[in-house]
């Protein structure tokens, strides 16, 4: 009678195949979900023929005027007396800013509101303004 020990012991390494198949799975679903995240109000932004590419929206700080005239700022409704002042304590809780904000309003809002937004970020000792546009679909 012989005895094979070879066949009937146990692997001493781990199975990582089933373990790579779950990190494939999740790693899918992070790519398709990631993109659909949007922070921020929703807007519909005009379109127009000359734009230039800057950094992503999250990366800067970013009012919203929406549609209704409603003024959006850290995912929070602002009255337009009080952005200023919103504006500089965000300014200070952040370390490191430096002095850019972009402005997203939405193409039916009154061009008066986006103005007094503006006044408002300007008031708050904000150098730049950058107005957020898509890029006309002709031109793409």
């Amino acid at each position: 009678m012989s005895v094979d020990i070879g066949a009937s012991s146990a692997k001493s390494e781990p199975n990582v195949v089933p373990l790579c198949d779950i990190l494939l799975v999740l790693l899918i679903i992070f790519m398709v979900v990631t993109p659909m995240i949007q922070k921020g109000a929703n807007v519909t932004l005009p379109e127009a023929k000359f734009t230039e590419d800057q950094p992503e929206p999250g990366q800067m700080l970013t009012v919203f005027v929406k549609r209704n005239g409603e003024i959006v700022f850290d995912e929070k409704i602002v009255p337009i007396e009080n952005l200023k002042q919103v504006i500089l304590d965000k300014m200070e809780e952040i370390q490191k800013f430096d002095k850019k904000v972009l402005l997203k309003a939405d193409v039916e809002v009154e061009y008066g509101k986006v103005v007094d937004a503006m006044n408002a970020i300007k008031n708050a000792n904000i150098e730049i303004i950058g107005l957020v546009t898509d890029r006309k679909a002709s031109e793409l």
